[in-house]
Order: C-alpha cells, then sequence, then structure tokens
C-alpha cells in the first residue's frame, strides 16, 4: 500500500563527535522535552562521510514525529536549532563535524522554500544516511515533490556511500 498522504513528520538525526550514540540519544530526549511526540525510531547506521573534508564517521537514524502536533514548520526548526545548540553544536564550517545534527526531512506533506526552511529537505533524496533509515520506517511514503517512494529513492539514488547498521 502506498501513502501519499502522511500525518507524520520525519528528522534525521546525525553525530561524528564526542559520544556519537549518546548525543543521539540525548538529542532524542532534546525533542521530547521541546514538548514533540517521537512514535518510532530506525535503527541506528554507522556511515561514511559524503563530504571531501576528512572527518569521523558519523551515526545517523532516523526519528518519527506524531503529526498531530500544533506547531509550525517553522516553529519546529527552531526547536530543533536549539536542541542542537543545547548540545554544543556551533555552525562553523559547512558540512563540517559535528556533536549533533538535526535535519527537519518531511513536515507531513508541506513543502516551503524559504530562507530559513526548505521541505521537503533539498538533498534526502540524494543521500543514502537519510533513505536507508527513513525507508526502514516508511518504505511506501511518497515524496511529496518527487512523487516517487522512499524506496524507489533509495533504489534510484546515485549516492554509493557506505551505511550500515551499527552494532556497538
Amino acid at each position: 500500500m502506498f501513502h501519499s498522504k502522511t500525518n507524520h513528520i520525519y528528522i534525521g538525526l546525525g553525530a561524528n563527535l564526542g559520544d556519537r550514540a549518546g548525543n543521539l540519544l540525548l538529542a532524542a530526549r532534546g525533542i521530547l522535552d521541546a514538548g514533540l511526540c517521537i512514535t518510532r525510531i530506525s535503527a541506528v547506521y554507522e556511515t561514511e562521510p559524503i563530504t571531501a573534508e576528512p572527518q569521523p564517521a558519523f551515526l545517523n537514524m532516523v526519528a518519527e514525529l506524531d503529526g498531530k502536533t500544533s506547531v509550525t514548520p517553522e516553529q519546529l526548526m527552531a526547536r530543533l536549532l536549539r536542541v542542537e545548540y543545547s548540545l554544543g553544536r556551533r555552525r562553523t564550517a559547512l558540512n563540517g563535524p559535528r556533536e549533533i545534527d538535526l535535519d527537519l526531512l518531511l513536515f507531513k506533506n508541506e513543502t516551503s522554500n524559504t530562507e530559513f526552511l526548505t521541505l521537503p529537505h533539498p538533498r534526502m533524496h540524494e543521500r543514502r544516511f537519510v533513505l536507508i533509515p527513513l525507508a526502514e520506517l516508511a518504505p511506501n511514503l511518497i515524496h511529496p515533490t518527487l512523487k516517487k517512494t522512499i524506496a524507489e529513492l533509495l533504489e534510484t539514488t546515485d549516492d554509493h556511500s557506505e551505511v550500515r547498521r551499527w552494532e556497538p
């Protein structure tokens, strides 16, 4: 069954500095403390960085949030940025190493293209480290603008970076 409409919100979580797994856990806790309801989380995946700058491997996962929330996508993004900041994230280098990275991937079926927020996330369909955990949760979810399922996007992505289930 294909789901063209969703009442869920999906957030990508990633960390490659410090206690990577601990930072993911603290970020999930921060999301809950921000008044949001996490309904499911994917497994954790260890992924190679996709930038030219040498840096440690990432741990990545995706969290599904209940879409029955009164916050707007912009308010949610502001809350995610506060969680990042509280965990030590400072945006000093584009695509550089980070304690935590929280990306708003999908907010129900909403689209946005402002200076503050682009929905769906503009590069999610190009990144295996997003598509693999997202496909674990919602393989039949249809991308609101590309009109393909997450599973189809994963099959056709040009990204061949290594993404493997993390076994601590």
